[in-house]
């Protein structure tokens, strides 16, 4: 993916947002794909990630990935506003269902994906027990800067239950599936392609990377994505990893590019 420093970011209209380059971030590849559902044109800001991001903190007020700056407009650095700032800015089918209960229903779904305490949170929560756990159960020794044990809650005690926090939600998404599917629908919500779907389908990735010829990734990442306790392994049903294929296939950007 092509990049423009922070810099010259600011210096340019229209949608910027700030990417962590050179790998997946699911948070980002979740916006992404939300951006290209909706034939939203936009600049990548390159973010390091586990850097400081000293700049890019000046301009949007954190040092995590993504954001999405439109315009004078605000900084948009949760799930929730860049799904409703791409919702607002693109052309074509509404990534939220029309009807108010099903959208909540929806947003309901994608907050479990992408939300405090969601998949994404207690995955992260999990690759960050397994490396302290790799060098003597000491945070202090692992690569991770000793801010993201504080923003994403990392006390030993949550760090131990994420595990199995992500397999209860990985079953309630394979159960909703199945009940869609009996329903005959493909998607989560309804008859249709809505961002709960292209959440999951992204964050999916955090557990089961798609292959190498259509994510090259690096491998030390597909590594840590790919492990986990057997439970957890097991809960990576394959009904899952049918509905994230799909999604890729008749909706989103491949190879992926980052």
């Amino acid at each position: 993916m092509e990049y423009i420093s922070c810099s010259e970011a600011r210096d340019r209209d229209g949608l910027r947002l700030v990417l962590s380059a050179g790998s997946p971030n699911p948070w980002g590849e979740a916006a992404k794909g939300l951006f290209h559902v909706r034939n939203i044109g936009y600049l990548a800001v390159r973010h390091q990630g586990m850097g400081t991001n000293d700049e890019i903190f000046n301009w949007t007020g954190t040092r995590n990935a993504p954001v999405a700056m439109f315009n004078d407009d605000k900084p948009r650095h949760s799930w929730i506003d860049i799904l409703y700032l791409a919702n607002r800015l693109g052309s074509g089918a509404s990534l939220l269902p029309e009807d108010r209960k099903t959208q909540v229903e929806c947003i309901g779904l994608s907050h479990a994906i992408c939300g405090e305490d969601g998949l994404g949170w207690n995955r992260r929560l999990d690759l960050f027990h397994r490396q302290v756990q790799a060098v003597g159960g000491n945070p202090d020794l692992t690569i991770l800067p000793k801010r993201m044990f504080k923003d994403f809650n990392g006390t030993a005690e949550a760090m131990a239950a994420a595990s199995d926090r992500v397999v209860r939600i990985l079953e309630m998404f394979q159960d909703r599936l199945a009940d869609q599917q009996r329903a005959g629908s493909r998607y989560l919500v309804g008859d249709s392609l809505t961002a709960a779907d292209i959440h999951l389908a992204t964050f999916l990735g955090m557990l089961s990377p798609l292959p190498v010829d259509v994510n090259p990734m690096p491998e030390r990442i597909r590594g840590l994505y790919e492990s986990g306790e057997p439970r957890l392994r097991d809960a990576v049903a394959p009904g899952l990893l049918t509905h994230r294929d799909f999604i890729y296939a008749r909706y989103l950007k491949l190879p992926m590019d980052f």
